[in-house]
C-alpha cells in the first residue's frame, strides 16, 4: 500500500526541523536562526496548501544546479558524462541575480529547501551570497570541500540557512580512488574547520557495491559525527556507463535499509536520508514536481538532474509556470515515476521513454 505523498512529505519535513533543532541546541546563533527558519516552514507549508486549494502542487524542494564548473575530475562523475559539467562555465549561465530572483519566487511559493549543486557550487560565491539573503529558505551545499576557506567561513558564520554537505566516499581510499589523491585529507581540513566555528554541516556519501559496507558502519558514522557531521545523505551510485557493477541491488539496498534503521536509532542528533531509498516510502520518485524538481545553470526547469529534459526555460518564464509544464504534467499522469528500478535513479532508466515524452510538445 502506497504511503500518502502529502503525508509523506509533511512527516519528512517535520523530521528535517527537528533533527536540525536538536542538533542547534548547543549553539546559541544556530538555535536563533532554527527558531525563525520554523516559522518560515510553518507559512510556507500554508501558503502550499492555499495554492493545493487552488489547483496548484507546489514542492518544498528545489534542486539548483548553480554552475557547470568544477574543480575536480572525479570517476564516474554522471555530469561530466552527460557533458553538462567541466573545467569551466559554459555560455548562458544564469546571473545571479537571475539566481535570485528564482530564490524570492521558490520563497512566495512556500519552497523550503533549495539544494545547490553543480557542477562545484562554490565556485559561484556571488549565487551561494545570494541566496544567503534569503533566509526564510535553507540551503544546504552539495559541494567537494575543497574551497572552504576563510572567507566561505564568514560567511557559513554569518548566514546559518546556508549548510556545507561534503561530499565524501568513506574512509581515504575510496574517497581518493573516486575523487583523486589528498582529496580526502583537504576534505578533512574543511571538516575540522567547520566543526570549530561551530556551524552545522554535512555528508553526501555515493554508495556503491565497493564501499556500502564501511559507509554503513557505526565506526564510520561514528567518526563523521566526531567530525561534526550532522547531516548525512545517502545516494545511491547511478551508473552511467553501465558496465562499472557498482550499482547496489535488491540485496544490497535491504542491507542498506536495516543499517539505516539502526544508525537512525543509535544517532538521534543526525539527520540522516537516503535517496532514493526514502522516496519509496512516498510511492515512488518524487521527481517532476511532486516533490521536487531541478533547475540547470542555463535555467532549463527538469524533473531531475538524471532526466536533463525540458521545454521550458526560467529565463522566459516564472517558477510557477515552469512548475506547470507540459514534461511535468505528463510525467505525473503516466506510470513512469513509480515504477520499480535497478539503479539509483529511476528516470534515468526510463530515458528513452521521457525523451519520447519531450518530442510530444
Amino acid at each position: 500500500m502506497k504511503t500518502d505523498l502529502e503525508s509523506y512529505l509533511k512527516s519528512g519535513m517535520e523530521n528535517i526541523l527537528r533533527g536540525a533543532m536538536s542538533i542547534s541546541r548547543l549553539n546559541v546563533r544556530q538555535s536563533r536562526f532554527m527558531a525563525g527558519f520554523a516559522l518560515s516552514c510553518k507559512n510556507a507549508s500554508a501558503r502550499r496548501e492555499e495554492l493545493k486549494g487552488k489547483g496548484e502542487h507546489i514542492p518544498p524542494f528545489l534542486i539548483a544546479s548553480i554552475t557547470s564548473r568544477c574543480n575536480l575530475h572525479c570517476a564516474g562523475c554522471y555530469a561530466r558524462a552527460i557533458n553538462s559539467c567541466g573545467d569551466s562555465d559554459i555560455s548562458g549561465q544564469l546571473t545571479a541575480d537571475e539566481w535570485k530572483r528564482i530564490f524570492i519566487e521558490a520563497r512566495e511559493l512556500g519552497i523550503s529547501f533549495i539544494i545547490l549543486a553543480g557542477g562545484e557550487p562554490m565556485v559561484r560565491k556571488d549565487i551561494i551570497e545570494a541566496a544567503g539573503n534569503v533566509p526564510e529558505i535553507m540551503f544546504p551545499i552539495i559541494t567537494n570541500g575543497t574551497l572552504i576557506n576563510d572567507d566561505y567561513i564568514k560567511l557559513f558564520n554569518k548566514k546559518r540557512n546556508l549548510v556545507p554537505i561534503i561530499s565524501i566516499e568513506g574512509g581515504k581510499e575510496m574517497t581518493d580512488k573516486r575523487r583523486g589523491m589528498g582529496i580526502y585529507e583537504r576534505i578533512a581540513e574543511a571538516f575540522s574547520r567547520l566543526k570549530e566555528n561551530r556551524i552545522i554541516t554535512g555528508a553526501s556519501v555515493t554508495v556503491t557495491k565497493e564501499n556500502l559496507v564501511e559507509v554503513f558502519s557505526d565506526k564510520y558514522v561514528d567518526a563523521l559525527c566526531e567530525k561534526g557531521c550532522s547531516v548525512m545523505l545517502f545516494i545511491e551510485y547511478v551508473d552511467v556507463s553501465g558496465d562499472s557493477g557498482l550499482s547496489i541491488g535488491d540485496e544490497e539496498r535491504a542491507v542498506m535499509g536495516e543499517r539505516l534503521n539502526a544508525l537512525r536509532e543509535k544517532h538521534k542528533d543526525m539527520l540522516l536520508v537516503a535517496f532514493p531509498g526514502d522516496e519509496r516510502k512516498a510511492g515512488g520518485c518524487l521527481a517532476a514536481g511532486r516533490g521536487f524538481f531541478h533547475i540547470n545553470s542555463r535555467g532549463g526547469a527538469e524533473p531531475c538532474p538524471f532526466s536533463p529534459y525540458s521545454e521550458v526555460n526560467i529565463k522566459d518564464t516564472s517558477l510557477r509556470a515552469a512548475l506547470g509544464s507540459d514534461l511535468f504534467r505528463k510525467l505525473n499522469e503516466s506510470e513512469l515515476l513509480s515504477k520499480e528500478h535497478t539503479g539509483g535513479c529511476v528516470l534515468f532508466e526510463q530515458d528513452n521513454e521521457v525523451r519520447q515524452m519531450l518530442a510530444q510538445f
